[in-house]
């Protein structure tokens, strides 16, 4: 999100889904398509800006959005996607401060640690850089069963940097680090504690992994994934949130460390506005961004939000491929 944002994503691959056939089929490429496909079909529940996605051990995949009280859908085939309540059905009190009293909250990142599930999400308001990125735990996932743990790390008018759209990212060393960032000086990462989740006390650096020079500095939306020996930082470079007029576009660089430095294919940093496309807008499928992949039974999954010719937010799920030299296409 720029300093407010909608985003969404999903696909589905499922044994005996006729809809996903040719997506198994393709999925052994090892070339970039001369096109950008659309989407993988989805049903059900699609609406959805900011999506993160974590498949709980029972099967299910929980997808949570940008919304009131951060909305819950599960799937058991990352196809047909259904409703499952909020993850504060009673609110958020301690994130108001942030959101002018707003129920809205932004970007959330899911996964599944030490026997629990993580949730970072951040609370701002459009165009604010007066913004909080929060952490909350459960065991479940489910609506309710949310414990709000805290305040990892804000920003105001007197820092350079954004706090919000949050990415946790646990790297070969075993070491957490959380990537965010919306616009100002770009995308940044700071070191988590891993028995808390929360910032680390000892080292509070704040280290800078990609910056746009020109467009206003229209960059944001960080995940970072670690792939045959590096970690790709995929980012979402224009705007967001104007309908069918959005300019979204997925854009990646990799580096051997999750902190950086991030170089794209042409070799020019990320720090310095590099950053190599893999997805923009086609056809109907306008402004694409705010990227996650998920690993999933051997397949690299990228989810994201776009926009229908109507202006609509859509879920949109397609696999990843990765060219003779590593870098990853969309399939």
């Amino acid at each position: 999100m720029s300093s407010s944002k909608f985003r969404l994503a999903a696909l589905g691959v499922v044994a005996g889904v006729v809809v996903a056939a040719s997506v198994l089929v393709t999925g052994a490429r090892a070339a970039p398509l001369a096109a950008y496909p659309n989407p993988a079909p989805v049903t059900g529940s699609t609406g959805a800006h900011d999506p993160a996605v974590v498949k709980a051990g029972n099967g299910t995949y929980l997808l949570l959005t940008t919304g009131n009280n951060l909305p819950i859908r599960t799937s058991r085939d990352r196809v047909n996607w259904q409703n499952a309540g909020v993850v504060w059905p009673n609110g958020a009190s301690w994130t108001t401060a942030y959101t002018n009293g707003s129920r809205n909250l932004w970007a959330p990142d899911i996964s599944f640690r030490n026997g629990q599930f993580y949730l970072y999400y951040s609370a701002s308001t459009f165009g604010s850089q007066r913004s909080a990125i929060f952490l909350a735990t459960s065991p479940t996932g489910a609506a309710g069963s949310w414990t709000h743990r805290g305040l990892v790390i804000e920003s105001s008018g007197s820092v350079n940097f954004n706090a919000i759209d949050p990415n946790l990212v646990v790297d070969s060393a075993g070491q957490w680090w959380l990537s965010f960032g919306s616009f100002w000086t770009g995308i940044k990462a700071v070191r988590l504690d891993p028995a808390t989740g929360m910032r680390s006390a000892s080292d509070t650096a704040i280290r800078a992994l990609a910056q746009r020079q020109t467009a206003n500095g229209a960059i944001e939306a960080p995940f970072v994934y670690a792939h045959g020996g590096f970690y790709y930082l995929f980012v979402a470079f224009d705007l967001c949130c104007r309908g069918a007029t959005s300019t979204y576009r997925v854009m990646v660089g990799r580096s051997t460390s999750p902190t950086g430095p991030y170089t794209d294919r042409a070799g020019t940093a990320l720090t310095s506005g590099g950053g190599t496309e893999i997805l923009a807008g086609h056809g109907s499928i306008h402004g694409p961004g705010h990227p996650a992949v998920v690993a999933d039974n051997g397949q690299d999954v990228l989810f994201y939000h776009y926009y229908a010719d109507n202006g609509a937010a859509r879920l949109g799920i397609n696999l990843l491929g990765w060219d003779s030299s590593g870098w990853p296409f969309v399939i």
